[in-house]
């Protein structure tokens, strides 16, 4: 899942001159410079660096968009830069909804986030270690997103990295959520305010988001690329559970990027939309919450991970 080299082609002449002598192909990596080992976003060059946790100079060096994987069925991380922005939605957004405001300006501390959403044999690993719940649905690829996952189920999952790795796993907070999906940008997606131009017939794209109609028409499809952060999936697919409680509004919100939590924590967060639901519903400032025992198809989560300074 990773995209195309976007680093200098000196990264790859470096890991393939060692191909033909194994001990001075591992020597070679281990001597190269941090940035080197982990800047690349194409996954077969992630995959020549270990999958093992950072140490406290590869966390250093790591720059924007760059990835990293810290054990064999980890999820894949990009790093988050850090950043100010304008939470929530005006009035005059289409779709946005009271809940969505004041719109108030949060500042966020760089942070890594999932590339996609935990997928099924990521989930299965932590099935396997008897940390987790078994999938509650029967997927059709394991590379497809885990759903109908329960916030609690979530938070174990995020418990287990912790210790697996040893390095701080953890929900995205609401504002985190939102910043990821942002990229930077103040449209309702990233991309602008329209259906998402990647599907070329836009009008079976609105159907199919607004009617709930799968036609027959053929809908030419890419697979949709990664947003400015390096992010895939952040409009539709499955929603993502974030650690913040719920709340009607956004007074008394905090503006540094943590989680607002709650002592009568009624329900948690939602974001990201699902392809079954409106297209509105996947703006990046709409919101969803839901409390147990309630299970939807489309529950899911994308996980973050702290960064040092």
């Amino acid at each position: 899942m990773g995209g195309f080299i976007d680093r200098p082609f000196a990264l790859l002449a470096l890991l393939m001159s060692g191909l033909s002598a194994p001990l001075a192909a591992a020597q070679t990596i281990e001597q190269a410079p941090t940035s080197l080992a982990l800047a690349s976003t194409d996954a077969a060059i992630l995959d020549m660096r270990l999958s093992k946790p950072l140490s406290r100079g590869e966390e250093a060096a790591l720059r924007p968009k760059d990835r990293f994987r810290e054990c064999a069925h980890c999820p894949e991380m990009v790093v988050v830069p850090d950043g100010t922005f304008m939470m929530g939605a005006s009035a005059g957004e289409m779709g946005s909804t009271e809940d969505e405001r004041p719109q108030h300006r949060v500042t966020v501390q760089r942070f890594a986030a999932g590339s996609w959403p935990v997928s099924v044999d990521e989930w299965s690993a932590c099935v396997a270690a008897k940390a987790c719940s078994p999938h509650p649905t029967e997927p059709e690829h394991v590379r497809d997103p885990v759903t109908g996952i329960l916030w609690q189920e979530a938070s174990h999952y995020v418990q287990w990295l912790s210790r697996l790795t040893g390095r701080p796993y953890r929900l995205l907070s609401e504002a985190e959520r939102e910043y990821v999906a942002r990229a930077g940008t103040t449209t309702a997606f990233w991309w602008g305010d329209g259906a998402d131009p990647h599907l070329a017939d836009i009008a079976a794209a609105n159907l199919v988001a607004d009617v709930g109609i799968v036609t027959i028409a053929t809908t030419a499809f890419t697979p949709p690329p990664a947003n400015p952060f390096g992010l895939f999936e952040v409009h539709g697919g499955v929603y993502d559970w974030v650690e913040d409680c719920w709340h009607d509004n956004y007074v008394g919100a905090p503006n540094d990027g943590s989680a607002w939590i709650a002592d009568d924590c009624k329900g948690h967060v939602l974001r990201g939309g699902a392809f079954s639901r409106a297209l509105q519903t996947r703006r990046s400032a709409a919101r969803l919450w839901f409390g147990p025992p309630n299970r939807m198809s489309y529950m899911s989560v994308r996980v973050a991970r702290t960064l040092g300074p």
